[in-house]
């Protein structure tokens, strides 16, 4: 037998647990080394099984819905009136962000929002009546995602607002998503004002019909090759989008200017979109969805075609798992928060706006956008590594998206529950920060981690669906 002589030679410490124990002994003069290591998650050990059993069977189902998202194309078709063409609409529904909720679970930002959306249709004429008719039983809620929509933040849709129409023409599905409002107090924040009511009835009024005129003498836009542009011009396509929204206006103008019919109505739509460097979001989110949702319902694939959050929950949904939900707890981000504000103000993470993520871009294109971790006191590295992690949890990298801080390598894609649960690694998000009480509005902007339990839960319920194949 060898004998290990622990008095001979220079001691080396390997360092399990506490990384603060490692940091000691480096301050005493020794070397040690950090291993980041955690037990793993508590799952039945025949549904790890059965995972294992099935890897091969998975990484095809997945290789498959790759190459469909991969294959997507993205194009802005036309405008039009979310009652007259969002599936399953009706004037006493109301669609929203994230996974379903009820008006008693809803959180202050989105309650907020459904106030002014029904101020803004008609419904009531105070804050007061409308949250009395909100919460009687006559209105009735549910998730964009479960309409063929999607919205940023509360994701409020009603039947009265403009949406666009973006269409992915490599499979022929549709998306659809409001006119992004701006920054500050707007409805998407739980803000609910006159100024807030008023700008919602411009851009039904004004800027709806001259946007569409535009877009129907352009044949549309090709989303996919902007949001390619974007990535490389210091977009994430999330939470910034100043690229986006420029090259949108150089498509749109010379329309605007051929379709004009009222000089001061096209000025003041192009004065709101320059002045709205978050224009472009409401189109990187429905390109997205458009493009996951031709990869849904691929048997026993592990990829999420969809990460959204309410608020209270946060919820994805898989692939080769149909429209089920899986949820947790939402997380409250890290963030920068505007004069006056702190972490206490903020709510729970919420928007729909995580689609980009799960499409490739925002959080996990970060490394083409340095200067959104500035958000949370962190540096052109940091983004870097945040990208760089997301590789980790992923079943491929885009062929259309590249970052060219690194060497042009296309994006993250295909968020795999599987390496998720197994790296312990959950997917980064940017986004913005709504006050917690209804009416106040944005408060900030940061970065969050989606939480572990949706993830757990689809892996098990994953797994439990191929042990009964």
């Amino acid at each position: 037998m060898t004998k290990l002589n622990l008095n001979s030679g220079k001691l080396k410490v390997l360092n399990l647990g506490l990384e603060s124990f490692a940091q000691n002994i480096v301050l005493a003069g020794h070397e040690a080394l950090h291993l980041a290591w955690e037990p793993p998650f508590d799952i039945p050990s025949e549904l790890v099984a059965s995972i294992r059993s099935s890897l091969s069977v998975i990484e095809q189902a997945n290789q498959k819905a790759l190459d469909i998202i991969q294959a997507g194309k993205p194009v802005l078709v036309g405008m039009g009136i979310a009652g007259e063409l969002i599936p399953g609409m009706h004037q006493n529904l109301i669609l929203h962000a994230g996974p379903p909720i009820t008006w008693q679970r809803m959180c202050g930002p989105m309650r907020g929002a459904i106030i002014g959306a029904l101020i803004y249709e008609g419904r009531a004429d105070s804050p007061e009546a409308a949250e009395k008719l909100a919460s009687g039983g006559e209105i009735e809620y549910a998730p964009c995602h479960e309409h063929c929509a999607i919205g940023p933040m509360a994701g409020i849709i009603s039947p009265r607002m403009p949406v666009f129409i973006i269409k992915n023409e490599s499979f022929g599905n549709y998306c659809y998503s409001t006119q992004n409002e701006g920054l500050g107090k707007v409805l998407r924040y739980g803000a609910f004002s006159s100024e807030v009511i008023e700008r919602l009835r411009w851009m039904e009024e004004v800027m709806y019909p001259v946007l569409n005129r535009a877009i129907e003498d352009l044949g549309g836009i090709d989303l996919k090759s902007l949001i390619a542009q974007a990535l490389h011009m210091g977009d994430e396509v999330h939470n910034r989008n100043r690229a986006g929204t420029s090259l949108l206006i150089r498509q749109l103008a010379p329309a605007l200017l051929r379709t004009m019919t009222k000089e001061e109505d096209t000025t003041k739509v192009l004065s709101f979109i320059n002045g709205n460097d978050h224009f472009f979001l409401n189109l990187s989110m429905p390109a997205g969805k458009a493009v996951l949702d031709a990869a849904r319902n691929v048997p026993n694939s592990s990829l999420a075609v969809a990460m959204s959050r309410n608020g209270t929950d946060f919820g994805i949904q898989l692939s080769g798992l149909g429209d089920k939900w899986f949820t947790g707890p939402a997380l409250v981000p890290d963030a920068l928060y505007f004069p006056g504000y702190s972490k206490e103000d903020a709510n729970p993470d919420i928007g729909d706006s995580a689609i980009t993520e799960t499409a490739g871009w925002g959080g996990f294109a970060i490394a083409a956008a340095p200067a959104i971790v500035q958000f949370v006191g962190g540096t052109a590295a940091d983004a870097l590594e945040y990208t760089l992690s997301m590789y980790d949890i992923c079943a491929g990298e885009s062929q259309n998206y590249q970052i060219p801080a690194l060497d042009f390598r296309g994006t993250p894609l295909g968020i795999d529950v599987i390496k998720v649960v197994e790296n312990k690694l959950c997917p980064i998000i940017d986004t913005g920060v709504a006050h917690k009480d209804p009416g106040v509005g944005q408060v900030g902007a940061g970065v969050v981690n989606a939480p572990i339990e949706p993830f757990i839960k689809a892996y098990e319920a994953l797994a439990q669906s191929l042990k009964s194949k």
